[in-house]
């Protein structure tokens, strides 16, 4: 929005300041009215409008598949933000263009003003059912909704950036500035029950109410929105409080002088969070599990690792000693991913710390001291589940192996360097040696290796990737595969908007 609007054509420094307040009020706003909004404004050229800023409800699906930040349209595209802005006069229309779920969607627009000039226009849309749904809801609730929506297009919204996003079954109500509760939502009053309130608390002063109502009255005494966690009984709830207030005076008047008289009441939102919170606990606890699962598998593994070399060290043949150094260094690929596990709540691993860990591991168990071999990493850090980088891992050790066995058996020092490439949606890993190369007529299906057997079948079965080794000044061996989208999990606490 910045950006846009040190652009445009005739704004003062006043209105920026102006359309900064509303467009950070706008997401509060969108969640309480479940409604997409929309801040518009005439463009440079001639029948041109902007969208200055956009908010999408929590509380409901948004109408937009895709943002309308920066859109620019005409004034036949959008006949009614033209008229609000010509005109400064509210204007509504049922939207055939964009429709929700098969039902047309519901515009209404209002002017924004600022020093008696129509600076901008809010559009508030919403789809034709969910616009009868809040229809159906109390007319003491719609006017609150209506008030918010007034103090959001005047700028006069305080704190709003400093609650989170609402819940989709937050529980509202709306209490005047007496203290009397003139309106509370089917879902509050199922919360304030499981307090022990079994009878309606509709009228009632909620300063006789015994649970903890703190954050009514610091809305009440700060004229700004507020939230708070609160602890009930068992029950953990997230109270958010919106100021409303009424315009009596110019702008100016309340950057100096605020009176608990002038806020009408407040909207309370609550949303209870207690069930998440102990399912967020059994995870914790779960987690807590899996780890020490897989510190003990790594043991595990270090410990088979171990007999693999001590039986290594009582053997005569040169050739079962090979295979068995082979199997403790695959062991040890498939431990090293185990460690990262274990010491992490996540099950996302950093392939680049694992071929850091594979590299020396394979410097200190198969690499000839004799030998100069140098080892270069090149990558960015890369993000992988913990199966995909269980099987890289094994890739990775295999072509380490398969470089130092065959491409340095000749030779006395060289470098292999690995290389990783996040290309979006797939990756890369390369294998670069300058060794002795592949022998002529090589075919890796008559003469491949168990190596490059076992380093097929990982990429084809479990990467759905492809393996290729080229033959130039060395082997250029190259695994590419599609990379798996990562979903980061929310807590109760960010699922249900608390700011941090």
């Amino acid at each position: 929005m910045k950006q846009v609007v040190a652009t445009s054509w005739d704004l003062t420094d006043n209105d920026r300041h102006l359309f900064m307040r509303v467009q950070q009020s706008m997401p509060l706003l969108a969640d309480v009215a479940r409604s997409d909004l929309l801040l518009y404004a005439k463009g440079p050229q001639p029948g041109e409008i902007i969208v200055l800023a956009e908010a999408q409800p929590h509380t409901v699906p948004s109408i937009y598949l895709q943002s309308q930040k920066d859109k620019v349209v005409t004034r036949e595209e959008e006949p009614v933000v033209w008229q609000v802005l010509t005109h400064g006069k509210h204007a509504h229309r049922s939207n055939e263009e964009v429709r929700f779920r098969g039902s047309p969607t519901i515009q209404e627009v209002w002017p924004v003003f600022n020093d008696g000039r129509v600076v901008a226009a809010l559009s508030v849309e919403i789809g034709l059912l969910e616009r009868d749904r809040q229809r159906r809801k109390s007319i003491v609730f719609r006017r609150a909704v209506s008030q918010l929506r007034r103090m959001v297009q005047r700028g006069q919204l305080e704190g709003a950036s400093n609650i989170g996003a609402l819940g989709e079954h937050v529980g509202p109500m709306v209490v005047d500035a007496t203290g009397h509760i003139l309106y509370i939502s089917s879902i509050a009053e199922g919360l304030y029950r499981k307090l022990g309130y079994t009878h309606s608390l509709l009228w009632q002063p909620i300063q006789e109410l015994k649970s903890d109502e703190s954050v009514f009255y610091k809305a009440l005494e700060t004229g700004a929105c507020t939230e708070q966690l609160v602890q009930e009984n068992g029950q953990v709830w997230i109270k958010k409080a919106i100021p409303l207030t009424t315009e009596t005076r110019p702008r100016w008047w309340n950057r100096f002088v605020r009176r608990l008289d002038e806020i009408d009441g407040v909207i309370l939102m609550i949303n209870d969070i207690t069930g998440e919170l102990e399912k967020e606990q059994e995870l914790r606890i779960k987690s807590a599990m899996i780890r020490e699962i897989h510190h003990r598998v790594k043991n595990n593994l270090q410990t088979i690792a171990a007999l693999l070399r001590l039986q290594a060290r009582r053997t005569n043949s040169p050739a079962a000693t090979d295979i068995i150094k082979q199997s403790i260094n695959r062991i040890l690929s498939i431990a090293v991913v185990h460690e990262f596990l274990s010491q992490d709540e996540a099950t996302i691993i950093d392939l680049l710390e694992v071929c850091q860990r594979i590299v020396s591991e394979a410097t200190r168990g198969i690499l000839d001291p004799e030998k100069k071999i140098r080892f270069v990493m090149d990558g960015t850090p890369i993000f992988l589940p913990a199966q995909q980088a269980t099987s890289c891992a094994l890739i990775i050790n295999e072509l380490l192996q398969n470089a130092l066995e065959h491409g340095f058996a000749t030779r006395n020092e060289g470098t292999i360097a690995i290389r990783l490439e996040d290309a979006g949606a797939r990756l890369t890993i390369e294998v670069v040696d300058d060794g002795d190369g592949l022998a002529p007529g090589f075919d890796i299906a008559r003469d491949g290796s168990l190596g490059l057997q076992i380093i097929q079948t990982l990429v084809k079965e479990d990467l759905k990737g492809e393996f290729a080794l080229i033959n130039h000044d060395g082997v250029h061996a190259v695994v590419t595969f599609p990379k798996l989208p990562r979903r980061p999990v929310a807590t109760p606490l960010e699922r249900s908007g608390v700011a941090a």
